[in-house]
């Protein structure tokens, strides 16, 4: 049986999808990020299974154990507290050691906290780049801060309740007119999302914040010289198609000399 990468909701407890506890269902073992907060998303569902703790401080010595089970035959869904295990969470580890061992893998995918918080935000972007969760020295969320300057899309992060301020206010020195949108509790009862610049968001969470904290900064002026710089390979498209060109190899000449991705070229020609 493959190893079952389950999500699980990030809040609501009725966001799981009816793949993913008919899966916790028949599993001869549910291994859990929080074996506490699993039994709630079961007994809220009339679930009875035999769940295990899986975990970034036992995972090094489980994972060995794990793989046995799954050459034995036996069907093992992997949870965790909220979203997608692997992405931020743990069970990367062992997804990657069950493909190693040439185990089969299978996602039953769900809710995602990064996504839900993308599209809330309100931001128009055709790329993201996800960092996890936001780093706590100054320094590396200054340099975090360069990073983010230089890229054209929009970046989600994890930040914890106590650290935001902080956070917020080093991100606002260096781009202190980028739109940004902090994102809490997310599909609860309490949601709230706010949107702002990140000079306004600064002074507008000066105190520690409540619940879990999804941080979105939107897409910077990059973002319209990409969408330009595109927009201009596409037309350089059109017009050697209409040369007589083929689209295949008008696609890899603009490609090669702007460095936009041939296959995308492609596509939009058609």
């Amino acid at each position: 049986m493959p190893l079952a990468v389950c999500a699980t909701p990030i809040g609501n407890l009725a966001d799981v999808t009816l793949r993913v506890l008919d899966e916790l269902r028949l599993a001869d073992l549910v291994l859990c990020e929080d074996t506490r907060r699993t039994r709630i998303l079961l007994e809220r569902h009339g679930i009875e299974a035999r769940v295990s703790s899986y975990h970034r401080h036992n995972e090094a010595k489980r994972t060995s154990r794990v793989l046995e089970r799954l050459r034995a035959g036996e069907r093992i869904a992997l949870v965790s507290d909220a979203g997608l295990p692997g992405i931020n969470d743990p069970g990367a580890r062992l997804i990657a050691a069950a493909v190693g061992e040439g185990l089969e893998v299978t996602v039953l995918p769900g809710p995602s906290a990064v996504e839900t918080a993308l599209v809330v935000s309100g931001f128009v972007v055709d790329r993201y780049l996800f960092v996890g969760y936001l780093p706590r020295r100054r320094g590396e969320l200054r340099e975090l801060a360069r990073e983010v300057a230089a890229w054209p899309g929009a970046v989600v992060a994890f930040d914890s309740p106590s650290r935001l301020p902080g956070s917020l206010a080093v991100l606002a020195e260096g781009l202190p007119e980028r739109s940004g949108a902090v994102c809490r509790e997310l599909t609860k009862r309490h949601e709230e999302v706010t949107r702002g610049s990140l000079r306004e968001l600064a002074s507008r969470f000066t105190e520690p914040a409540r619940g879990e904290i999804t941080l979105v900064v939107g897409p910077g002026e990059g973002a319209d010289r990409a969408a330009a710089a595109d927009e201009e390979a596409r037309r350089a498209v059109a017009e050697l198609v209409e040369a007589g060109a083929s689209r295949r190899r008008a696609a890899e000449v603009v490609s090669r000399l702007t460095g936009a991705a041939r296959n995308a070229l492609y596509r939009d020609s058609l």
